[in-house]
């Protein structure tokens, strides 16, 4: 289980945030504090991937508390969910190394989107050297910088899940390589549900195949790869 920790001092926003954060698979938020100094406690004494965090908080703020965590190495991946909205504290909180910045109010369709940013870099911290393509898809997230192909996309399709399948697919590991359902969803860290209506979206736009395994030693197993992979390997 992921184990998360939300820092938050008006207990009726930490409950939306927990209630939005435990929709995602494998994440479990351990504890919730409603000021800095016990959280930074609790932090120092207890390994946590992942930091749901506000700035405007008691004994001292977010970003004060995300430094003393830095000052220490403490790597923990944090997300800043805050009305603050300046741009002295968005650039403090992007030099600290955030994964992503929410401003209140914002839909769970944008905290989705910041949870599947944080999947994709945890997936990333599994690897012993990255690609040229790891490193730019790392860039990508840090600048925040818009894909200009979103409006192109069928209603319900994210393009930040879609490039972490295709990303899947087309590494070095898995290029040119017929993947299952189930495969790619352990590697994706996304539900079997959702690869399959991906993969079926990318069928639709040609950009990939399918076929049935049927030596699996049970049922068939449908099996994907990118139709680009073959023309890179």
């Amino acid at each position: 289980m992921i184990k998360t920790v939300i820092v938050e001092d008006d207990m009726m926003v930490a409950s939306i945030n927990r209630t939005f954060a435990m929709k995602t698979p494998g994440l479990d938020v351990v504890a919730i504090f409603r000021n800095g100094q016990e959280a930074l406690d609790f932090l120092k004494k207890n390994a946590i991937e992942l930091l749901l965090l506000d700035v405007y908080i008691p004994d001292c703020s977010g970003l004060e508390l995300l430094t003393e965590l830095r000052k220490h190495g403490n790597t923990i991946e944090a997300i800043l969910i805050t009305a603050a909205n300046d741009g002295e504290d968005v650039e403090r909180a992007l030099h600290l190394g955030i994964v992503d910045y929410l401003v209140k109010p914002f839909t769970y369709e944008r905290f989705q989107e910041a949870m599947q940013k944080f999947l994709l870099r945890r997936s990333f911290k599994e690897k012993d050297s990255y690609t040229q393509s790891d490193i730019d898809r790392l860039m990508y997230m840090k600048q925040e910088m818009p894909s200009h192909s979103c409006a192109d996309l069928e209603k319900g399709i994210q393009q930040q899940t879609l490039d972490r399948i295709t990303s899947c697919l087309n590494s070095e590991d898995y290029q040119a390589q017929y993947l299952s359902c189930d495969q790619l969803a352990h590697e994706t860290k996304l539900s079997k549900v959702t690869v399959r209506r991906y993969m079926n979206y990318l069928i639709e736009q040609k950009r990939a195949v399918s076929r049935v395994n049927y030596s699996t030693g049970g049922r068939p197993s449908i099996e994907y790869t990118l139709i680009n992979a073959f023309d890179q390997a």
